[in-house]
């Protein structure tokens, strides 16, 4: 009896593996089969005939199996098989691949991928604007690397930054507290919150809700609320509380291909991309600028032809397109935003701060949560062990959810806190027996519907 391996589907004329293969087959997930292999392989599992095994002998012992070689798919951490460097195990990533040394993927490619900072051009200094009252705005949420950036960009660096506030209805107490608490620590930060009226949120969520089972849309629509008031304000630059294994997460998420993190340095991509612009009489764009309107083009009108054909489209960026369209009043003001910023050459340029190098050469998750406390009144969690996600209520049912589609093969991201989670054990200080704590008790990797699922559950209950 011939079985198709686990974690391995046959989807139309291709086989996809729904997992993170070790190298050198890192994202090699897709197979391309003829009608021939594809109708066999439809009918397993059964008994095949020489003639069949013909057909589809390259695949024997690796994509078609036995039953006894098929590979089991833990259904909780005690049957995980753990890398031997990291945190990352097969529950928490299922369908991961281990080497001869017991290596994950991203132990395996470590010094391959170190130099993959940000998919946005990597800034040190900016310098004090003359054209605006701000030089720099930063969404900000109360989490702890949102918070760390304001730290470093206002005490630190002593800019004059407009803080940007998108208030949803499940952001955290301690976040919360730590907005208001910023308010009266930094001097020279304005703070702006935004909201959408209840009615189009639950339409917003609605929909997104139907797509991904979460309603989870940040920093998405915080950019659909806040694009307007850049461009108004001239403000120069832009950024977000990424922090560095969030950005390497997209590289292992197959949704950043590695010429993305090198992008923005690439002069002769960026002369021919300015020729285009100045022949069409529009100004050329400075660094950042282009990334700035990528971001806000794909919100306002959805992926571009040639993103959905290079393979790199974001399944998560997709349906929250899709779940503004049920709110279309939002987009108008958007839209007229973008044309004019591209006509006038005002376009904010997203930026990135590589927080290893601003915290003196490790992001250590325990040492800036201290500086926090210390410096801005921030209020960290109850659960002081919780690192990850500090600003949203809803953040371990994202977890919860994107789990359940990749392990039951309904989605083809990896969940992006198993990846984060994994990658931050190395490069955040974290020991060990933190990471496990945490990724066992304070996210939402479980088979079964967790608790806080309730809370997205009940407010499109109450608002319908």
């Amino acid at each position: 009896m011939y079985y198709i391996q686990s974690r391995w589907k046959l989807e139309n004329r291709k086989l996809h593996y729904y997992g993170l293969r070790s190298a050198p087959n890192l994202f090699k997930n897709d197979i391309t089969v003829s009608k021939k292999q594809a109708d066999i392989l439809a009918s397993l599992p059964r008994e095949l005939n020489p003639k069949e095994l013909s057909v589809i002998e390259k695949f024997i012992g690796k994509q078609v199996v036995s039953e006894h070689q098929r590979k089991h798919v833990p259904k909780d951490f005690s049957e995980a098989t753990f890398c031997t460097d990291c945190c990352a195990n097969d529950f928490l990533i299922p369908g991961l691949e281990f080497d001869d040394k017991g290596l994950c993927p991203m132990c395996q490619t470590a010094e391959d991928a170190k130099n993959l900072k940000s998919v946005v051009p990597i800034v040190e200094d900016i310098s004090r604007s003359k054209k605006s009252r701000f030089d720099i705005a930063l969404f900000y949420t109360g989490g702890k690397d949102s918070t760390y950036l304001l730290y470093y960009l206002s005490k630190v660096k002593g800019l004059r930054v407009l803080a940007l506030t998108w208030e949803i209805p499940f952001i955290s107490e301690s976040a919360a507290k730590s907005i208001a608490n910023a308010k009266k620590t930094f001097q020279n930060v304005e703070f702006i919150t935004r909201t959408v009226s209840q009615s189009d949120l639950r339409r917003f969520y609605s929909k997104l809700y139907s797509l991904s089972d979460n309603t989870c849309a940040c920093p998405s629509l915080a950019y659909l609320l806040f694009y307007p008031e850049l461009v108004a304000n001239r403000v120069p630059y832009f950024a977000a509380g990424n922090e560095p294994v969030q950005m390497l997460g997209l590289y292992y998420n197959h949704m950043a291909p590695r010429i993305a993190y090198s992008f923005a340095g690439n002069r002769f991509l960026t002369f021919l991309m300015n020729v285009a612009r100045v022949l069409t009489l529009r100004p050329p764009l400075k660094q950042g600028q282009f990334q700035t309107l990528m971001t806000m083009k794909q919100l306002a009108y959805g992926d571009h032809p040639v993103k959905k054909l290079s393979g790199y489209e974001s399944e998560l960026v997709s349906n929250v397109v899709n779940a503004i369209q049920a709110v279309p009043e939002l987009l108008p003001p958007f839209k007229r935003s973008i044309r004019q910023s591209s006509r006038t050459g005002n376009i904010p340029a997203f930026v990135h701060f590589d927080l290893d190098k601003t915290s003196g050469g490790t992001y250590d998750w325990n040492k800036v949560k201290s500086i926090l406390v210390q410096e801005c009144g921030w209020v960290p969690p109850e659960d002081e062990n919780k690192a990850l996600h500090t600003s949203c209520k809803i953040e371990k049912c994202k977890d919860h959810t994107q789990f359940v589609r990749f392990y039951h093969c309904k989605s083809k991201m990896i969940p992006f806190s198993a990846l984060e989670f994994s990658l931050a054990r190395k490069k955040c200080g974290r020991s060990k027996e933190q990471a496990l704590y945490e990724m066992e008790h304070l996210l939402g990797f479980s088979l079964e519907e967790i608790p806080e699922c309730a809370i997205m559950q009940q407010f499109l209950r109450e608002h319908k």
